[in-house]
């Protein structure tokens, strides 16, 4: 007989002793003593078999107890996490571990409920035009005229095509830059009608704000072939006065330093709101899901903005929304063709684009840059 089984005969004789003794006490405080040390021997039993569970039950087990202890355990059946845990070295606790923060990371970002006296309303809506009016017609799109041009003048204009063009065989040279002049610019955090009065629609962080837009924009791009540099400078941080001059000043040196960087797209978010406490949410649904409404800005020279290119300007803009028209129907609204400079002068291939407005959610706003990807390399890419 081993020395456990030795220790076992001789707990079980000692505790028949004291377990006679504890009647003394009253039977009642002997069965919790007892059921306790039963308790500890099935913990212990979890524990791989470990010699306490011996001690444990020769103290409270019946005299028939050895007999029970000396045939074998039925063996634990083995799953398949367990072979998989031995095959990566006890990895499988980690990476359960792992895809926990997940879930984590989501509640620790559940959005706040904002009190009633605090809510504003989001109007959902799709903006749209007819032909007449300040409105003319470029194949699927429609332009927004005003300028002093008539739109006789603006179609004549545009039957001369564009003089842009992207090429697959320069994958590691940039021709498209995408930057942002106001990138702090931000939208509503969740697509539940209402919005919070106090709130800002502004940013800092690049996860948050239209640096994350531009990142889907030109990641499109880069897996099509098309070299971009996307600068996420935040020209309007900290002080919104003097975005463009900032800007300009990146934009200039992007185009002195790349030769082939041709197309320049300011990504940005646009503000309509009818009153303090309703703001609008331009929305289109392409292929089931919600996408915010695309708006393309055109500047047009009066005379003292030295653009001489802005008839070029102007092409791009209505052969982009052409294309994002032929291929999503309803995702664009109309051009502005106004006397706005935005940094144009700098390149006849500069479009200033207002991706979606406050109401809008970022999601919705990231799914309208990848269409927006799509539809210029479709126009562009030879």
């Amino acid at each position: 007989m081993d020395k456990r089984k030795k220790l076992f005969c001789r707990l079980q004789k000692n505790g028949g002793k004291i377990k006679t003794a504890l009647c003394g006490f009253g039977r009642f405080s002997a069965f919790f003593l007892c059921f306790g040390a039963v308790l500890f021997g099935v913990v212990s039993m979890a524990k791989e078999g470990s010699d306490f569970f011996y001690y444990a039950m020769a103290f409270a087990a019946p005299g028939t107890a050895m007999e029970i202890l000396e045939s074998p355990l039925p063996e634990k059946e083995a799953s398949s996490t367990d072979f998989e845990a031995e095959e990566k070295g006890g990895a499988q606790t980690e990476e359960k571990e792992h895809e926990a923060e997940p879930e984590e990371e989501k509640s620790a970002k559940e959005i706040p409920e904002v009190p009633e006296n605090r809510r504003g309303k989001v109007t959902e809506t799709q903006y749209s035009a007819k032909e007449g009016g300040t409105y003319v017609a470029f194949g699927n799109a429609m332009i927004k005229n005003c300028t002093h041009h008539s739109p006789e003048k603006i179609k004549s204009m545009l039957k001369t095509k564009h003089s842009l063009s992207l090429s697959t065989a320069m994958e590691e040279t940039p021709q498209v830059l995408v930057y942002h002049t106001h990138a702090t610019e931000g939208y509503e955090v969740a697509d539940r009608g209402y919005f919070d009065l106090s709130g800002t629609w502004r940013s800092t962080d690049p996860s948050e704000n239209m640096i994350s837009v531009g990142e889907v924009l030109s990641s499109v791009l880069k897996e099509k072939g098309i070299g971009v540099i996307h600068d996420g400078t935040m020209h309007d941080d900290p002080s919104y006065n003097g975005s463009y001059k900032r800007s300009a000043v990146t934009i200039s040196s992007h185009l002195s330093e790349n030769e082939h960087i041709s197309v320049c797209l300011d990504i940005h978010r646009d503000a309509i709101e009818p009153s303090e406490h309703e703001i609008m949410k331009p929305t289109a649904i392409i292929n089931g899901k919600k996408a915010a409404q695309i708006m393309i800005i055109a500047g047009c020279d009066d005379g003292s903005m030295n653009m001489p290119d802005y008839w070029e300007n102007l092409r791009f803009a209505a052969a982009l929304a052409d294309k994002l028209e032929e291929l999503y129907p309803g995702i664009c609204r109309p051009i502005l063709f106004d006397y706005r400079k935005y940094n144009m002068d700098l390149s006849p291939g500069l479009l200033l684009i207002e991706i979606g407005a406050t109401g809008n959610t970022l999601e919705e706003a990231q799914y309208s840059a990848k269409l927006l990807g799509e539809a210029l390399f479709a126009l562009l890419a030879e």
